[in-house]
């Protein structure tokens, strides 16, 4: 039986996430990846023991992580109910849904009948009576944003989540959506958007400012841009690196003129002693206008350097004006 660490709240540095009450850790741990019907189920129980012990709080999921969909839930539920049962009211757990989860017409997007199917089904994998947080997985413009919200909101309403979250939602979309959630009496908490050095679509959206302008806290997810932004490809492809399965990263993407920007990167990071992946993730925590970073991990290892970085979130004006210049080349 799992013991948790009498030290867990020693070193990680927590936010309070957006006008809410809650504060959530500066890392939390994804289990997008590695935590499905295909991985090692002890490696799972080894990565989430160390998280937890290293002062992650906030695990986030969604209906069909996995592969197979929904067995990264499943899984979580199994430790949840052989493990971490005593520690529940310790942690924040999040699942979504929006994306193709089962065959036929109500198994995707965004109707009532779906979101409310599928926070039965993610409960019941994950052997829980709630989840802190529920999110619309992304926006679904064929249905009415008020039908999706509302949603939403009768699941916070019925005792079935504790917060409303968003995903993949620009600034327009998510003003008009917190909106709907206080007219409702359900403020909205929290927006998960993609988030990286090579992808800064949120600074041109200006979603940052108007997540603060709606009092809800913002979770960056693919942080290390799916792998690259990390030292792994800088002497080849690995054969067990995402780029050699060509699933989300295509190793097509890994040119020779990237490899030169990710070597200067990595350039950068040795001089602040950090890894390249470290600078990646701190970079995005700059400023505090990101409450939290979403990591994926593979082993114990990754997690126990990841959380190293909340010890060095500052950045010298002329730091960030050399990743520019390095980055402004693509």
């Amino acid at each position: 039986m799992y013991a948790a660490s009498e030290n867990r709240y020693n070193h990680m540095k927590y936010l309070r996430c957006g006008k809410s009450g809650i504060l959530l850790p500066r890392v939390s741990l994804g289990l997008w990846h590695n935590f499905g019907s295909v991985d090692c189920y002890e490696n799972m129980k080894e990565m989430l023991f160390t998280a937890f012990d290293e002062g992650i709080t906030h695990f986030d999921l969604a209906n069909n992580y996995g592969p197979v969909y929904g067995s990264a839930e499943e899984n979580f539920g199994r430790i949840m109910d052989s493990d971490l049962r005593p520690y529940r009211d310790e942690m924040i757990i999040s699942t979504k849904a929006g994306y193709d989860m089962w065959q036929g017409p109500y198994g995707n997007y965004g109707s009532r009948k779906y979101l409310m199917a599928s926070i039965d089904q993610s409960l019941k994998r994950m052997k829980l009576d709630y989840v802190d947080i529920f999110y619309h997985h992304r926006p679904d413009d064929d249905t009415p944003l008020e039908e999706t919200m509302g949603a939403l909101s009768d699941i916070v309403k019925q005792g079935k989540a504790l917060y409303v979250g968003i995903s993949n939602y620009n600034s327009e979309k998510l003003k008009k959506a917190a909106k709907i959630l206080k007219s409702n009496g359900t403020p909205l908490l929290i927006t998960q958007p993609s988030y990286s050095m090579f992808n800064r679509w949120v600074e041109d959206d200006g979603l940052l400012d108007t997540a603060a302008e709606c009092g809800c806290g913002v979770i960056c997810f693919s942080p290390l841009a799916q792998g690259l932004l990390t030292d792994r490809y800088l002497k080849g492809i690995p054969k067990d690196s995402r780029a050699a399965r060509n699933h989300f990263l295509k190793s097509s993407s890994i040119t020779e003129e990237k490899l030169t920007i990710i070597q200067k990167l990595n350039d950068i990071a040795k001089e602040r002693g950090q890894s390249l992946a470290e600078m990646a993730l701190s970079w995005v925590l700059r400023k505090n206008k990101v409450t939290t970073v979403l990591i994926g991990a593979s082993r114990k290892g990754q997690i126990e350097n990841n959380v190293k970085i909340v010890d060095n979130l500052e950045f010298k004006e002329e730091e960030l004006e050399k990743i520019d210049s390095v980055i402004g080349s693509l």
